[in-house]
């Protein structure tokens, strides 16, 4: 767990009364019984008392708080609702957040364009609200949809359980505005099919705050399908589960989601929501299929017959709309029932081929026994995204530690596969030395130009997602041995 660096009192005092001098004294605070609800976003193992917070209301004001700080070299960390799972909105102690809550208005909907224009501060799930009267709805749906805010998502590209048909953020989002270090204001992308010149707007998405603030968005809506089912598949082992998973694929079908839970975690979720899940299987598959009745039947028609085959020991299909979202909601609701069966969890996130998923499964069940710590595995297996639960109790020493180390290794084992240590989630503070496992020093360095091209004093969130040649080497010698083989300490599977 991390521990809090002391606010300087002087430079704060200082800061804020800059601040103060450009925005209305409601957007500023200093006080630490004020600041202290933003020590630390979802990844709450890590915390640090921000010096001061604003909350502007507008792209003004917003443009004011970057120029102030940008005149006392303060460095500034984004936050949009705080659910992120990386530590991307870990505030510094000599630093200023900037929360875009109250930029909470949806500016337009456009049913004849299928288009929404709204501030960031928008919940995801408020979108798809505002353009259901037009029969239309935002596809990207991460699990803290009802919270999370669509800055936040464009800052992490987030995904969802639907993503692996309708796409990640970065294939939903057409335009954004955006409030520059420099007190400027770029728009990136456009409401046409195409924009000229490069493509920022894909570098921007998953920048994770370090290259501007967001200050509207444009997204596609997609029609709402005419309807939905879902196919719930149980297995006897998660190797034959992962297996089918790419059965499934090379089948031909892109299922409108396609989630995987082990036997861990669905009995850690029946009790909780009770979703009606096989408690007595090793792990299931959610298959979800949507658009007309015709072709939804013929698709679940069609992953019945490859999952009996790839050896499901049972399939049950969604009757009606309501065992449909009875389904959805326990996989929806894994993260918060892990505190049912565990004082706490570290929950990863990494992303694989998904042919390597029955071996990086396999890999994880061993890594159990190797730190002592049980693992629930719930994961977006469609396009191969994990979302491991490391279950853990912060209260027993040395527990956390060992967490991190397992996290650590299971993101290890996600590059030797072939994969990647992040998948929506980010790297914020939590993956930044896996960065280093990951990329070569010359690709760390060619992003932090990237970095330096949109905030060339890097006040931006500073020190977060790329790490320096000082982390990669310090991080070298615990994990390196004869310079070449990352995580030698660790097993290999």
């Amino acid at each position: 767990m991390s521990a809090s660096l002391p606010v300087n009192t002087g430079r704060r005092d200082e800061v804020a009364a800059a601040l103060k001098a450009r925005l209305p004294a409601r957007c500023v605070l200093s006080d630490p019984e004020d600041t202290r609800p933003y020590e630390c976003d979802g990844l709450a193992a890590y915390r640090q008392l921000p010096m001061v917070v604003t909350l502007p209301e507008n792209e003004e004001q917003v443009l004011a708080v970057l120029n102030a700080c940008r005149e006392l070299s303060v460095p500034i960390v984004p936050r949009g609702a705080g659910t992120g799972l990386s530590g991307g909105a870990l505030p510094i102690a000599e630093g200023v957040v900037i929360s875009t809550a109250r930029l909470n208005r949806i500016v337009r909907v456009d049913a004849h364009a299928r288009t929404a224009v709204v501030q960031p501060g928008v919940r995801n799930l408020a979108i798809s609200d505002a353009a259901a009267q037009h029969g239309l709805y935002y596809a990207p749906d991460p699990s803290s949809q009802i919270a999370c805010t669509i800055g936040g998502n464009v800052a992490e590209n987030s995904g969802g359980v639907h993503c692996l048909k309708y796409g990640l953020t970065v294939h939903n989002v057409l335009r954004v505005r955006v409030a520059t270090i420099d007190g400027e204001i770029i728009e990136l992308g456009s409401e046409a099919l195409d924009a000229p010149g490069l493509d920022l707007l894909a570098v921007f998405i998953g920048s994770e705050g370090m290259l501007g603030i967001v200050t509207e968005v444009t997204v596609k809506l997609v029609p709402k399908p005419a309807t939905a089912r879902v196919i719930m598949a149980s297995f006897d082992d998660v190797v034959t589960g992962g297996n089918a998973v790419a059965r499934v694929i090379a089948a031909g079908i892109i299922p409108a989601g396609l989630e995987m839970m082990d036997r861990t975690s669905v009995r850690m979720v029946e009790p909780f929501v009770k979703a009606g899940y096989d408690t007595e299987a090793a792990a299931i598959l959610l298959c979800e299929a949507d658009g007309t009745e015709l072709e939804v039947a013929e698709e679940i028609e069609r992953m019945s017959e490859v999952l009996q085959a790839a050896g499901a020991t049972a399939i049950s299909v969604s009757q009606n709309e309501a065992e449909r979202m009875r389904f959805w909601s326990g996989r929806k609701n894994a993260f918060p029932a892990a505190g049912r069966i565990s004082p706490d969890y570290y929950c990863m996130d990494g992303t694989i081929p998904r042919k390597k998923l029955a071996e990086v499964l396999t890999g994880i069940e061993r890594m159990e026994t190797t730190f002592g710590l049980r693992c629930s595995n719930v994961f977006h297996a469609g396009d191969g995204n994990l979302h491991p639960l490391i279950l853990f109790d912060a209260n027993q020493p040395g527990e956390f530690e060992r967490a991190e180390a397992f996290g650590a290794a299971i993101l290890a084992l996600c590059v030797e596969v072939g994969g990647t240590i992040t998948g929506e989630h980010g790297v914020g503070m939590e993956k930044i030395n896996s960065m280093c496992v990951q990329f070569r020093r010359e690709e760390l360095d060619a992003f932090i130009e990237v970095k330096r091209a949109f905030d060339e004093p890097m006040l931006l969130n500073p020190d977060k997602a790329i790490p320096t040649k000082h982390r990669c080497a310090e991080f070298g010698k615990m994990h390196v041995k004869g310079g070449v083989l990352p995580f030698a300490d660790l097993p290999r599977f």
